[in-house]
């Protein structure tokens, strides 16, 4: 049954690769749709507030259907968006080409670690949540590199054009090789799961998510834009760039991984230390490729683990009704990220670009704050439980 677990980790990284991808395009769709880079990142902000505001629901509602179809459908619904990003003559059909895949987003990636246990059965679940989440990690890592890779040597529609190709590849393969699986049972409610949002110390965790993913955001949306006005590279040097950000990015999910296990908020203020300091320091660091270098790898190897630590954590903090937990660490970080987008644009309108590392770690420093209020926090919690 490992065929049909792979699938789901191939389309899971092309299902996250089509948000990130954006990221590493924005100069190139400003300039062919006319509009400025900031503009241009409200697309980015687009399609994480409608994950951050439909998420949870669509995901609940959506969990009594059938997966196999209903990923299928995701993934032609992709493809159909992809391909209308890559024919969009303005920024307003290029708008709606980012809403419909933000739609399928949470439902795919919230309901796929089920279904992938549902195949392998529950004495085998970590190892297939493991490869699902392995191709949600590669799309973070590899997604956004290679995307700007493409649009450097054929033009940014045909990232899409060939996402849009891809995605129709996977439906196709899920179609013949997925098996049928049962739908999940219907004993955890969506009115017993909105509980958890009674809890102070859960909707602490979710505002962790939110600041941490602001952090991040505010100034790696405009990274490619930085490599290329401050930097001075040319697209295919900011793609490579970009790449070695994100291979980096694998030692972080890795030492996330261990330390998440140990202490989910110790780990999270760990790796937002050290981002902090990446973040600053790399705009001074600009014009030295040694001290670039190192800036943009610890800013890696910190972000690819805080991603996987947002996850766990909150799992973990909710481990009656995990999945929702998950599904909110989803609505959270995308409201995060649209967030930061747009604050990054804004700084860049009011301060310029050399004032979004001070921005972005303003958020990350509020986030090491407020981890330490839920460190306190949680042996009251417990007590009071």
């Amino acid at each position: 049954m490992l065929l049909p677990i792979l699938l789901l980790s191939a389309a899971g990284f092309t299902v996250l690769t089509t948000e990130f991808i954006i990221v590493g395009l924005l100069p190139s769709i400003a300039r062919d749709l006319e509009v400025s880079v900031p503009q241009a990142g409200l697309l980015v902000t687009l399609f994480a507030f409608t994950v951050a505001a439909l998420g949870p629901f669509l995901t609940a509602y959506f969990a009594r259907f059938k997966r196999k179809p209903l990923f299928i459908t995701i993934l032609l619904m992709f493809a159909f968006a992809n391909t209308l990003a890559a024919l969009a003559p303005n920024i307003w059909v290029m708008g709606f080409a980012r809403l419909l895949p933000a739609l399928g987003l949470p439902v795919f990636w919230a309901l796929a670690s089920e279904t992938a246990v549902d195949i392998v059965g529950p004495e085998y679940a970590g190892r297939a949540i493991a490869k699902i989440g392995f191709g949600i990690v590669c799309a973070t890592v590899f997604g956004i590199p290679v995307g700007t890779l493409i649009s450097d040597a054929w033009g940014w529609r045909s990232a899409f054009a060939i996402l849009a190709v891809v995605a129709l590849a996977k439906a196709l393969l899920l179609w013949v090789y997925l098996p049928a699986t049962h739908v999940a049972r219907a004993s955890v409610t969506l009115r017993s799961q909105l509980s958890l949002l009674r809890s102070p110390l859960m909707i602490g965790h979710i505002v962790l998510s939110v600041l941490v993913f602001s952090g991040m955001f505010t100034a790696y949306t405009y990274l490619a834009d930085i490599l290329e006005r401050l930097a001075g590279f040319d697209g295919t040097l900011v793609g490579w760039c970009l790449m070695g950000f994100g291979a980096v990015g694998l030692i972080g999910n890795s030492l996330g991984g261990r330390m998440v296990d140990r202490h989910p908020l110790i780990a999270s203020i760990v790796f937002s230390a050290f981002m902090i300091g990446a973040m600053v320091a790399l705009i001074p660091s600009i014009h030295s490729s040694l001290a670039l270098a190192a800036a943009m790898a610890i800013w890696g190897i910190s972000q690819s683990a805080l991603f996987l630590v947002s996850h766990v954590r909150l799992m973990k903090a909710a481990p009656h009704a995990p999945a929702f937990a998950a599904s909110l660490n989803i609505a959270g970080g995308n409201l995060g990220i649209g967030l930061g987008a747009m604050v990054g644009g804004q700084v860049i309108d009011t301060y310029g670009l050399g004032s979004l590392g001070f921005a972005a770690a303003g958020f990350i420093l509020l986030s090491i704050l407020l981890a330490l209020m839920l460190m306190t926090a949680k042996p009251r919690a417990a007590a009071s439980a």
